[in-house]
């Protein structure tokens, strides 16, 4: 197939790449940056320029490119940032394959789980409302964004992906040198769940949304297994072999994230993925614990 990928260079994007490569795939890069070829197309999105000739005839498109939501405090231009990079991108490329003579026959878009917001202990599916507040505000609009694709007939898929289980890059990457030095454990109460999803799953939930015409709209990228915060924090530490016991409580989490900690380390969202399991998507790593313990392997044979 021709795949075109925006986000190609980030923790999915590249992993995503390796493995659609190794199927014998034809992949067409997005790029902000100059030199254009055959198989990399230029866009601009804050400016709403895109080569749309290069579109034609492509077969599927996956849409990852977006500001991380990590990496310093919420200022009100970091939460600019956020939604813009989602909103324009998105916008620009849905209205550009819906205006296609010979559009793609699928379009993958990312989202994400902060859609359903701080749940606590409620069961979340795909057919659960959004929830309130700066990431479920982000999330409904992004998705909305992939409507001038869905309107032109294009099976839009778009995905909310949990808690990604990666040594390269994420919140584990964040959270091994604590960890490993027998300083890490829950964060507030510990009770909060977090829905969490293995990197090689997340890029296979990718390739199977590509293939699997039964899969359009919203589907929940994460792992049939959501666990607690603390339960999370004694996985890892026993997958390291050390203590997990500390705590780090929620007003020191709130002094140095300020609103992102409640966002995105306070928050629960116990959410399942229920239409993956419809369409019987083989997880590779189900349990955190296998998760862990597959990208801790990797990591330490690096």
């Amino acid at each position: 197939m021709d795949i075109l990928i925006t986000g190609a260079t980030g923790l999915i994007g590249s992993k995503l790449c390796t493995s659609l490569l190794q199927k014998n795939h034809r992949l067409i890069h997005m790029v902000r940056k100059p030199p254009v070829s055959e198989n990399r197309i230029l866009w601009d999105p804050a400016s709403g320029n895109l080569d749309k000739e290069g579109l034609e005839g492509i077969d599927a498109v996956v849409h990852l490119a977006g500001e991380s939501i990590t990496g310093g405090r919420w200022t009100p231009e970091k939460k600019r940032r956020i939604l813009q990079s989602r909103i324009q991108g998105t916008r620009l490329l849905s209205e550009s394959l819906a205006g296609l003579s010979s559009p793609p026959n699928v379009f993958v878009s990312a989202s994400a789980i902060g859609y359903y917001g701080n749940r606590g202990e409620e069961r979340l599916d795909e057919s659960s409302g959004p929830g309130t507040g700066f990431l479920p505000d982000v999330c409904r609009e992004w998705e909305q964004a992939t409507e001038p694709a869905a309107a032109k007939g294009i099976r839009v898929v778009t995905l909310r992906t949990g808690i990604v289980i990666s040594a390269p890059g994420g919140a584990l990457a964040q959270m091994l040198p604590v960890f490993r030095v027998g300083l890490g454990g829950r964060i507030g109460g510990g009770r909060q769940f977090m829905s969490w999803i293995a990197l090689q799953d997340i890029t296979g939930i990718i390739e199977f949304a590509i293939r699997n015409e039964s899969l359009r709209g919203p589907v929940n990228a994460v792992s049939p297994n959501p666990v607690s915060n603390r339960e999370f924090a004694k996985t890892l530490g026993r997958v390291l072999s050390r203590p997990s016991f500390l705590m780090l409580p929620g007003f020191a989490a709130r002094l140095a994230f300020g609103e992102m900690a409640d966002a995105l380390l306070l928050a629960s969202a116990r959410v399942s993925p229920s239409r993956l399991t419809d369409a019987k998507y083989s997880f590779r790593f189900p349990t955190l614990e296998e998760a862990l313990r597959n990208v801790l392997r990797k990591s330490n044979s690096a």
